[in-house]
């Protein structure tokens, strides 16, 4: 039930390390915003600008409170599909996993139960001024700290995001830091929208200066996710082990962590960190994540999950190239694997027990 698709020896070390583990690990959902998101077309993860400034909201009071009779921030309608919170959330309910989520800039409140990180949402990176410096570095303190704090606490972390417009982030990051990422990025787009995130990019890799430093960089053209997660990861990696749970947004994270631990000489423990993906990244043709993968040098493993079966339609267009990906979906099947040991069919009812119930409380699953 689980694919490597780079650095089998690293995947297998890690995996069998923590397979083993008595006590769960913790997931950890790390909640941003980049007013990259407006821009008509750049995501389908909300159908309009409205619906993609709570997307990170919905998904973060999806995973916390799972159903219920009423929604502070409903999950949005998407043009087809669920979102991959209703995956994170079954298997989450499943296992028990201890969950913390964190708020590291939104555009509008966060739920009581969310961690304020007291960042902003970012700027559009064409400006080359998506963030302040004081709020990078601040961001950054905030994530070594609680990086520190968990891994204390947990055997394992499985690091997840919910950005929308990520992935156009998560290509301006990797270009800064010297990663050629042009056409590689996946897109929760059914076919990816290369063209339209390379000319934002461009824009605003047009205002970095030369040689600029990875915090720079993060300022420039980044999003509050990115620093955070990197300095968590950084952190939590010198004592426990780390699953970055996603596709080209982690690997970008997993470059920015790298680059920072080269800069500022800390250390870096690349043994610890493992980025877990889903089986519909992978296979999107439209994408290359495995040659990003390749590219950023990081160990990617992935879920092979398969919704063929899934009595849901919605769950179902996953299989047509639909959403793929968020939330710590792909994290948190790899974490089911491994834990429990399902089987594709256990793990499917699993889910589909859970749109049963959402679908019941007045949610809609169906693709249209």
């Amino acid at each position: 039930m689980i694919g490597i698709a780079t650095q089998e020896a690293v995947v297998r070390s890690w995996g069998d390390r923590h397979c083993q583990s008595p006590a769960l690990p913790a997931l950890v959902c790390v909640l941003g915003f980049t007013e990259t998101a407006l821009i008509p077309g750049i995501s389908a993860a909300g159908q309009t600008p409205s619906d993609r400034r709570r997307t990170a909201l919905a998904d973060g009071e999806f995973l916390l409170r799972g159903i219920q009779p009423h929604y502070h921030y409903p999950l949005p309608p998407l043009t087809a599909g669920a979102s991959p919170a209703l995956i994170s959330r079954a298997l989450i309910e499943a296992l028990a996993l201890p969950l913390y989520v964190f708020d590291a800039g939104l555009p509008l409140p966060p739920l009581p139960e969310m961690i304020h990180l007291g960042g902003t949402p970012a700027r559009c990176l064409t400006t080359g001024q998506a963030m302040t410096a004081q709020t990078v570095v601040h961001l950054w303190e905030q994530g070594w700290f609680w990086g520190a704090k968990l891994s204390s606490e947990y055997p394992w972390l499985i690091i997840a995001e919910c950005v929308v417009g990520g992935t156009t982030t998560a290509l301006a990051l990797c270009e800064s830091l010297g990663i050629a990422a042009r056409d590689c990025v996946g897109s929760s787009h059914r076919q990816s929208n290369h063209e339209q995130k390379w000319q934002l990019v461009q824009q605003g890799l047009a205002h970095l200066p030369a040689e600029a430093d990875p915090f720079t960089c993060v300022a420039a053209i980044g999003d509050p996710m990115q620093v955070v997660v990197a300095a968590m990861l950084l952190r939590a990696s010198q004592t426990c082990g780390v699953l970055l749970a996603g596709g080209s947004q982690m690997m970008a994270v997993y470059a920015l962590a790298r680059a920072i631990a080269q800069e500022r000489q800390l250390p870096w423990h690349p043994a610890q960190i493992v980025v877990g993906t889903t089986r519909w990244l992978i296979q999107d043709r439209t994408a290359q994540i495995q040659r990003l993968a390749e590219r950023a040098r990081c160990p990617l493993l992935y879920t092979q999950l398969d919704f063929s079966l899934s009595r849901h339609p919605a769950l179902r267009a996953y299989e047509q190239g639909f959403v793929k990906e968020g939330v710590g979906a792909g994290g948190c099947a790899i974490a089911a694997h491994l834990l429990a040991g399902w089987s594709n069919s256990e793990m499917v009812n699993i889910i589909d027990r859970l749109g049963d119930r959402y679908h019941a409380s007045g949610g809609s699953l169906i693709a249209n």
